[in-house]
């Protein structure tokens, strides 16, 4: 009997990988002036270079969960086409999606008695929880079942460390994450905040550095304190907020320092970059913790 993995937009895989690894998408919202946008959709590519633009000229984007009729349908065909599935959710401590879905998945457990359901919070945001997809479907084109699978995920989320730095301040104050006074502080005097996702998958600040330059440096600072050996052998992603320079910048300094060779990089989505901002980059890698 086979068995399909379901995600959410949040794990900001590319559309490539999405395509190769057959992954059905439910994809969350976002909203501006009125118009609500789906953050995926098959085949249809959002100008995220557009989507930052509208952010630095002051527009204010909100956020919602997936559409729970379109996502009862996907999950309900699945099922009914004789298919188990693996649902892989973007983190609880960030979003209620993982929740909704996990629901919806209980209610329609009860109408495929036949069918193994299974669900994991991954505690993980964009490419946290797209590293951890890349592994899962990794697995299952290499023959793993989906009980395997679901093991190995909950096994090693928590392995899964989530290193971040935003660029801009003021988005992490309108997102609730700092204070105004933090904030405007933080603007004047050029601080940086170093943050990572923890164990209750919540982004925690954990250090302020002078300068960009020195926050993503941090970043890879951090990966050397906990990085999983051999580190050269992992898969490592980059995502970013519309700045491809430094996410390049940061990708060969990994290089240069564990002679990592497989690195992928790609866009923060709208729906974590509406509360993050332009500017943000993040670094994740498999390790000993997540701090």
């Amino acid at each position: 009997m086979g068995y399909e993995i379901v995600t959410d937009s949040c794990c900001n895989l590319t559309e490539d990988m999405i395509d190769h690894f057959g992954l059905h998408i439910l994809p969350l919202t976002f909203m501006c002036d009125g118009q609500e946008y789906h953050s995926y959709l098959k085949g249809e590519k959002t100008n995220l270079s557009q989507f930052y633009a509208m952010m630095r000229e002051g527009k204010v984007f909100t956020t919602s969960l997936p559409n729970m009729a379109d996502s009862e349908a996907l999950l309900r065909g699945l099922l009914e086409s004789g298919q188990d599935v693996l649902y892989v959710g973007f983190s609880s401590g960030l979003s209620g999606t993982y929740e909704a879905i996990d629901l919806l998945l209980r209610e329609l457990a009860l109408d495929y008695p036949d069918r193994t359901i299974l669900t994991v919070d991954t505690l993980a945001a964009s490419g946290g929880q797209g590293l951890l997809l890349w592994y899962a479907c990794t697995m299952k084109e290499e023959g793993a079942s989906i009980q395997d699978v679901y093991a190995w995920l909950e096994d090693n989320k928590l392995h899964l460390a989530h290193w971040f730095t935003v660029d801009d301040l003021m988005f992490l104050f309108r997102g609730g994450r700092v204070s105004k006074t933090s904030a405007w502080a933080g603007t004047l005097l050029n601080i940086k905040p170093v943050m990572h996702v923890d164990d209750e998958g919540k982004l925690i600040p954990l250090e302020k550095v002078r300068g960009r330059k020195k926050s993503l440096n941090a970043l890879v600072d951090h990966m050397a304190k906990t990085a999983n050996a051999p580190v050269e052998d992992q898969m490592v992603f980059i995502t970013h907020g519309d700045c491809i320079e430094d996410a390049e910048y940061l990708a060969e300094q990994v290089r240069e320092r564990f002679g990592v060779k497989d690195i992928v990089i790609n866009y923060v989505d709208p729906v974590i970059g509406a509360h993050s901002g332009p500017g943000t980059m993040a670094l994740f890698f498999l390790a000993a913790n997540r701090d």
